[in-house]
Formats: C-alpha cells, sequence, structure tokens
C-alpha cells in the first residue's frame, strides 16, 4: 500500500495504527515526553483533547513540553509579536482541557532575525506564558534537495551562521531560557559554532541531530550514518548541550512505516532505532539525553503506546537511574519541570490520575 501524506508528513490514519495494538511494558514508569505539538490545521487536528486520548493508552505520562509549530499565532499586530498568539493559544487549549501539566512548559518562537531587537519578543514571550515559557526555536532546518523537507514552512540557508541570528540567540541566552534546536545532520558543523560561541546557553538538539535517510541519502546508508554518527560525537563535547532521542517517525529520516499494511510493533521498532539510540547515549550519557514522542508528526508511522513500549526495550539494560534520567529526569532539569508530579488527565467524562 501507499501511505497517504499531509503535506511534510505522513497522515494520521486511526483505523491502521488500531491494526496493531500490545500490552504497557512497564507501566509505572514515570514519562515526560519532552517534545510534542498541538495544532487544528484544515484536515488534521490535535489539540489538547486528541494529545490526552493518547496519554490515556497506559503509559505513565505526567507532564509534557510543547514545542512551537506556528500554531494560534496572532492574526493582527506587528509581525514581531504574532507568534505570543501562539504561547496564549497553547494555554487556553490546555486550561479548556483541564490538562494542567500537558503541556507543564512550552517552548516558544521568535524571530532570530530581528538581532537584538528579538529581546522584546522574548520578554512579551515569558509575559504571556505566566512561568510556562522555558525556551525558544526557530525554524532552521534546511538541505537544498526538495525531497528533504520537514516543515510546511522550509527554513533558508545559512540561517544559523547568520550574524543577526545569532544575535537573537544570545538574547536567548541573556533571557535565562534553553533554545532548542532542529537541523539536518549536515548542518551540525553550523550546530557546533553557534553552541560554541554561547558556552552559558543550554542548547536541545531536536530528533536525534537529523539523520537523514530520504532522497539521496538512501543510498550509502552506512556512509551516512557515520557522518551523522561524527557529528553528534562532536557536539556531545560541548558540555552545555542536550540531545533528544526521538522523531524517527520524521520523512526525511526515511523509515517509511507508513508503506505497511500494519502498522510497527515496539520489537521492531527498537530493532530499527537501536543503532542511533546507541550512539546518542555512547556520546552524550543518559544525563544529557531525553526522550521524545514528536506527535503528532510522528503519529503518521506509529501509535503513542508502541513507541514508548519501543523506547522502555530500548531503555531496559540501563541502570534504574538513567532509564529516570531518559524517561523524565533530564528533561525536567533543562525545562524547570517539578517533576514527578500527581496530576489528573481528563477526557470527556473519564478522569486518570496519574502520580506517586
Amino acid at each position: 500500500m501507499v501511505g497517504p501524506m499531509m503535506g511534510p508528513h505522513a497522515t494520521i490514519r486511526e483505523e491502521w495504527l488500531s491494526r496493531h495494538e500490545e500490552p504497557i511494558l512497564d507501566p509505572e514508569q514515570p514519562i515526560l515526553d519532552a517534545h510534542h505539538h498541538l495544532w487544528d490545521r484544515p484536515g488534521s487536528r490535535y489539540r489538547c483533547e486528541e494529545f490526552l486520548a493518547d496519554l490515556a493508552k497506559g503509559h505513565n505520562v505526567r507532564a509534557s513540553i510543547y514545542v512551537q509549530c506556528r500554531t494560534g499565532y496572532r492574526a493582527d499586530g506587528p509581525d514581531a509579536l504574532r507568534p505570543v498568539g501562539e504561547v496564549e493559544t497553547i494555554r487556553r487549549w490546555a486550561c479548556d482541557a483541564g490538562a494542567t501539566s500537558f503541556p507543564a512548559k512550552i517552548i516558544a518562537q521568535a524571530d532570530f532575525m530581528l538581532g537584538a531587537a528579538t529581546e522584546p519578543v522574548i520578554d512579551a514571550l515569558v509575559e504571556a506564558g505566566d512561568g510556562m515559557v522555558c525556551g525558544i526555536r526557530n525554524t532552521t532546518a534546511h538541505h537544498p534537495d526538495p525531497r528533504l523537507i520537514s516543515n510546511p514552512k522550509p527554513a533558508p540557508a545559512g540561517l544559523l551562521k547568520a550574524d543577526a541570528f545569532r544575535d537573537g540567540v544570545r538574547a536567548v541566552a541573556k533571557a535565562g531560557l534553553v533554545l532548542d534546536v532542529w537541523a539536518y545532520q549536515t548542518q551540525l558543523d553550523d550546530v557546533f559554532d553557534l553552541v560554541a560561541a554561547n558556552p552559558d546557553l543550554t542548547v536541545v538538539v531536536d530528533h536525534l541531530g537529523g539523520p537523514l535517510g530520504a532522497g539521496p541519502y538512501r543510498d550509502n546508508r552506512s556512509e551516512h550514518f557515520a557522518a551523522w554518527q561524527a557529528g553528534v560525537e562532536r557536539l556531545a563535547q560541548l558540555p552545555n548541550t542536550r540531545m533528544k532521542i526521538g522523531g524517527f517517525g520524521l520523512m526525511v529520516m526515511g523509515k517509511d512505516y507508513h508503506l505497511s499494511d500494519t502498522p510497527p510493533s515496539s520489537e521492531e521498532l527498537a530493532q530499527d532505532w537501536q543503532a542511533y539510540v546507541d550512539v546518542c547515549l555512547n556520546a552524550f550519557g543518559a544525563k544529557r539525553t531525553m526522550f521524545e514522542s514528536n506527535f503528532p508528526v510522528d503519529k503518521g508511522m506509529f501509535a503513542y503506546p508502541v513507541l514508548w513500549n519501543a523506547f522502555k526495550r530500548l531503555a531496559s539494560p540501563l541502570s534504574a537511574d538513567e532509564r529516570a534520567a531518559l524517561f523524565y529526569g533530564t528533561a525536567a532539569e533543562t525545562y524547570g519541570v517539578e517533576f514527578p508530579q500527581i496530576k489528573k488527565i481528563i477526557q470527556g467524562e473519564n478522569i486518570y490520575e496519574t502520580g506517586f
């Protein structure tokens, strides 16, 4: 079969996902989902209610981090301040759904090409978040090949190296926030230079540092894997970096689970992902890495319960302290989340309690 597409991502098909279900592994393991999105777009709705429905399927997810995706921008006012609407929208959606820890924190967007003028925008984002805005991310993933697009509005070339952009990054450091960066493996040298120039800024590298497996990267995979690994290991030498493990459902990674008649099992996912996870853990260590769902982007490829089962399989050989770091500790410390905590997930008439 040929899996349908919604923009640069595989389309979510609930009927297809329901073709494979499996028991929840280690259901008591506390989890902080370190990276997810919410949106309400033509043909694709994933607001708090949809996220809570996925959370209610069995894993002990106690909090989450929302990451910007151009949701709910202000329709008017100064262009620079329109992203403040995203913070306002996500807080409103969470309140309406009774999702007090989903998200617990927000990674917002500010246009770093404003240079030093990014500072008042960050101030406005922080004020709108009322304690929830913990970091900033821009759209920076870029590759000249049109088959390697992971954002409806791709970034221009050279953004990470632009002087104005770097001035904007310094504004993040000045505000005491975290910088999240989504870049492909071909951009990791630029990420390294950016991080090295800001030693007092914590920088979280999203989605494994963007290993590529689509388009021209489908061939000679071992060569491309080695190049990605070298970039990851070089970044890990900088102590102010952190790594998110996830994003395997991104089309640019070339996994293509959506092309099968049935969704993948957690055993299959764990086997496919083992080499990538090993590189990240060996380079960064568990206390500088964190698991992320990247939902709903990755939901077109596999179900939420299966994803976390795969992560649990991958983490099973590790010590209890290492598993705690991967599933919640690193993210909680990095983003300033009080965790673990007792919270209620409200979905319709049902109330799900999580906590010790």
